[in-house]
Order: structure tokens, then C-alpha cells, then sequence
């Protein structure tokens, strides 16, 4: 370590025991609940997977585009604490496993997989060449394979710089995350339509892609921050980080807040002015019943709440606000994904119950567990990057 990373007090170290206990802990607790939904309520519990599926790629996918980002935009107020993204970015891995028992199951969940349902339906019989089972899971384990290769590509660059100090590995990085984004903003649209979007595959929205987007990088965001804050509470990055490096994320929480609110109320103003019935059906759907409830909740939660919170200057440098909003932030996400999923399992209301809090908790678990042994015996701290000190030294 060179003697301008001494100064700043870097030393490593590994998180607690506890860490991992508590990840390993909550991991098999969801785990167990789910596995038991699946035998009680099959149906039911493969949408609540759908849920913690597309939440998980929000955190991994979302997590490995900031990393990208820095790259290629040659930023240097993050680089002190990119390798906590790129940690969280490993949840990336899991995603195959997660999707594997709806692979096996896209008859229960999928009105489209039905051939004879293709065969009497003409709108669906027009998109039979993107809407079939083979494609869609080719797609999948595509977009999978890409992830998972330039979550490696990227990271393990990086790591390897920890040690070379060489140059040239950024400049390596910066090509790949160059090659990396359009990829990203195709798959994370596609994923969206194809796990979300086609529930009900007679209605469409073109911005539903984007919605998703702005959903995914709030999320990973928010869960970058708390990581980031709590980290560097509790020491394990370096000395220097202070309210300057926290009005940074306070204010891209700020941003993304209001630019998911933008595109939600798009999406809601096309449809509702051009008033076609293929189209409204979905929002009416949602306004139906006691879903009207949780549409209000989801704006109240998702926008108004975090809006006014981190408003003002002061909110976005306290850490302690930005963990509450980073939490509260994490939880609307995931409500945002419950509304836009399970209508389609049930018209006529809201479920909620014990299998619908298995996921959340079984999220959490895959995201702490996942984090915790990725950062074992490494560092937290991108110590080769060029950046670095002026990263730490950055003032706005």
C-alpha cells in the first residue's frame, strides 16, 4: 500500500461474522417459507418469485451500471467506494438459480405458452415469432450470460489493479464498461417486457422498458448508499469520505426519485390521453378493487416521501437520512414490482401474506449474504485505481 493510502488510514479487513450469519440466517428462513409456498400455493408463489427475481437483477444489473458509468464517464467522487458496487453487482450470479423454478413453470404463469391459446387468439398469433417459450428462455439465459461475463470482465480488472497499480487496466475497463452499457440498456428493457410486461401480453406500453430502468437504478443506488454510509461508519473504507461524497449519492437519490416519478406519469398521461381500450385496461385493472390502495400507497412511497426527504441540501450530506431513505427507497422498489405483478394473479385484490413476506426476506438474505462473502479478504477499497486520491480529496 503506498504511503498517500497510509495517510488516508486505509486498512483491511473483513466484516463480522454476524454479517454473514445474518444473510445465511434470513437466506434459509425465505428459502424454507418459499419452498413451502411452492408446495401450498404453486401459482401464487411463482409470481412472488417473479417479484424477487426482477428485484435481484435491480440490484446486480443496477449495481454493475454505476460501476460502468464511473468508467466512462472518467468520474472521480465515487471511486473511493466502487468496489462496494461492484460487490453487490455479484448478485448477478444468482439470478439463474432464482429464475430456474419459473423456467420449469412458465405454463402456470404465462397466459401466451398456451399453443392452443395461440392458435384462437390473433393479436397474440401476430406475436408468436418474439412470444414462444423456446425464445424466451434462450433470451434469458442470454441476457444471464452476459451479465455474469461482464460483471467478470469488469471486476476482476479491477481487483487485479489492487496489486499491478497499472494504468492501462482502466483504460481496459473503460472500453469494456463502453461495450457494456448498450447491452445493459437492451437487456434491462427486454427483461422487463418479457417477465413483467407480457403477465398480460394483449396490453404494451413502449416506456415500459424505461420504467423498469429508472426502477432498477434507484434501487441499486439506494442499496449502494446504505452500504456505502454504514462502510464507512464503521471504518472499513478510508479517511476523508465525508459530507461532500454523501451530497453526491444524496443528490443522484434525489435525481432518480423524481426521474422514476417523470416516467411513471408519462406512461399514465400517454395512455390516458389517447383513452384506447387495450390500453387503459391495465390502469383501470389497477384502480380496481382494493388495488386503488396500494396505487396510492406506491405514490405516496415511491415518490412524495422520498422527494421531501432528501429535498433540502442538509438531507442529502446526513448519513443517517440517507440510510432511512435508502431502506425506504428499497422497500417502495419492491412494492412498485408487487403492483406491477401480481394483478395478474389477482383481479380482484391485494394478497398479502406469509408468502408474500418470504421473498422480501429471502431478497434481503441473498443481497447480505452474497455481499459478505464477495468482500471476504478483499478489499473495499479500489486501492489501484489512479483516481483514488483525488477521489477521497474531492470537494464540491
Amino acid at each position: 500500500m503506498s504511503s498517500s493510502l497510509t495517510n488516508f488510514g486505509y486498512q483491511q479487513k473483513e466484516l463480522p461474522v454476524k454479517v454473514r450469519n445474518i444473510g445465511l440466517a434470513l437466506l434459509l428462513i425465505g428459502l424454507v417459507l418459499a419452498v413451502i409456498g411452492y408446495f401450498v400455493e404453486p401459482v401464487r408463489s411463482m409470481f412472488n418469485n417473479i417479484i424477487l427475481l426482477t428485484f435481484i437483477i435491480s440490484i446486480g444489473l443496477g449495481s454493475l451500471f454505476f460501476v460502468a458509468l464511473e468508467y466512462v464517464t472518467g468520474a472521480i467522487w465515487s471511486v473511493p467506494f466502487r468496489r462496494v458496487m461492484e460487490f453487490l453487482a455479484a448478485t448477478l450470479l444468482i439470478v439463474p438459480i432464482i429464475a430456474l423454478p419459473l423456467l420449469f413453470n412458465l405454463h402456470d404463469i404465462f397466459h401466451w405458452t398456451h399453443p392452443e391459446v395461440m392458435k384462437t387468439d390473433k393479436l397474440l398469433a401476430g406475436k408468436a415469432p418474439y412470444l414462444n417459450e423456446e425464445f424466451f428462455i434462450v433470451r434469458f439465459l442470454v441476457f444471464a450470460a452476459l451479465w455474469i461475463l461482464f460483471y467478470y470482465a469488469i471486476t476482476l480488472t479491477s481487483k487485479k489493479q489492487d496489486s499491478t497499480k497499472e494504468t492501462k487496466l482502466t483504460r481496459r475497463n473503460i472500453k469494456i464498461s463502453a461495450v457494456f452499457i448498450p447491452v445493459f440498456a437492451l437487456t434491462v428493457s427486454f427483461t422487463a417486457i418479457d417477465w413483467l410486461m407480457t403477465l398480460e401480453p394483449h396490453w404494451f406500453s413502449t416506456i415500459y422498458g424505461v420504467y423498469y430502468f429508472s426502477g432498477t437504478v434507484l434501487a441499486a443506488l439506494a442499496a449502494g448508499t446504505y452500504a456505502i454510509v454504514s462502510l464507512n461508519e464503521k471504518g472499513y473504507l478510508l479517511k476523508g469520505l465525508d459530507k461532500d461524497h454523501y451530497y453526491s449519492l444524496g443528490a443522484l437519490l434525489f435525481a432518480f426519485v423524481n426521474f422514476w416519478a417523470y416516467i411513471a406519469f408519462s406512461q399514465f398521461l400517454l395512455i390516458w390521453y389517447a383513452n384506447l381500450p387495450e390500453e387503459t385496461i391495465w390502469f383501470l385493472q389497477r384502480w380496481d378493487g382494493s388495488w386503488k390502495y396500494i396505487s396510492i400507497l406506491l405514490m405516496i412511497v415511491q415518490f412524495l416521501v422520498p422527494y421531501f426527504g432528501l429535498l433540502s441540501q442538509p438531507s442529502k450530506k446526513d448519513g443517517k437520512k440517507l440510510k432511512f431513505f435508502a431502506v425506504w427507497i428499497l422497500a417502495a422498489h419492491y412494492i412498485d414490482l408487487y403492483w406491477l405483478a401480481m394483478p395478474t394473479f389477482s383481479k380482484e385484490g391485494f394478497v398479502l401474506g406469509w408468502i408474500e413476506l418470504a421473498y422480501p426476506i429471502l431478497a434481503v438474505g441473498i443481497v447480505v449474504l452474497v455481499f459478505s462473502l464477495k468482500s471476504k479478504k478483499s478489499n473495499f477499497v479500489a486501492i489501484g485505481d489512479p483516481k483514488l486520491k483525488r477521489g477521497i480529496e474531492f470537494k464540491l
